[in-house]
């Protein structure tokens, strides 16, 4: 079985999590109709407050629903939109993908990978001891690790619904890792 949708979720207002949803409606260049993290300047509040100029490179956030059995071994509960993603993902090592990527979620949206998300302290507010299982320090180099899902941007507009299959387009090499955004 391939990658696939397993949740979409939206929230109007500035809330940690994200209800979830029957479906929906990516904007080409803004991101989630109807999200408070929807728009061409960045959105979320620590960056506005920085330069409310920069460009929205965070307009989905994706995350694999994998995240949430491995927390869960650490007794941790986590479902989809919890942790303010948009889309929730089965099937697709999100982290391990490069900087580019497209992501075709369903008939006709298509996001572009812009980087990791950097988790911010609230997740230790929605769970206590919950940021040091999603941003750790990996023991053989000593880089930090951000588990919190992956970062885009709409390049395609359309319809996401839980069901929908993903299909991955690798953008020409090199390939550039991962980084916050």
């Amino acid at each position: 079985m391939g990658a696939s949708v397993t949740a979409v979720s939206s929230n109007g207002t500035y809330s940690f999590t994200k209800p979830n949803r029957p479906g929906i409606t990516l904007l080409a260049g803004l991101g989630v109709e109807g999200d408070v993290h929807a728009g061409v300047t960045v959105k979320h509040r620590s960056r506005v407050a920085q330069d409310p100029t920069q460009p929205n490179l965070r307009q989905v956030h994706l995350i694999h629903a994998e995240l949430f059995d491995e927390l869960a071994a650490q007794g941790f509960e986590v479902a989809p939109g919890d942790l303010g993603e948009n889309v929730t993902t089965t099937g697709i090592d999100l982290l391990a993908l490069p900087v580019g990527t497209l992501l075709r979620l369903g008939g006709t949206a298509v996001v572009e990978v812009t980087g990791l998300r950097n988790p911010c302290p609230q997740i230790d507010a929605f769970q206590k001891g919950l940021l040091k299982q999603v941003v750790g320090r990996d023991e053989a180099t000593g880089e930090i690790v951000r588990k919190a899902g992956i970062m885009s941007v709409v390049r395609e507009g359309g319809e996401v619904r839980p069901g929908d299959a993903i299909e991955v387009e690798l953008p020409i090499g090199p390939h550039r890792p991962l980084e916050r955004v």
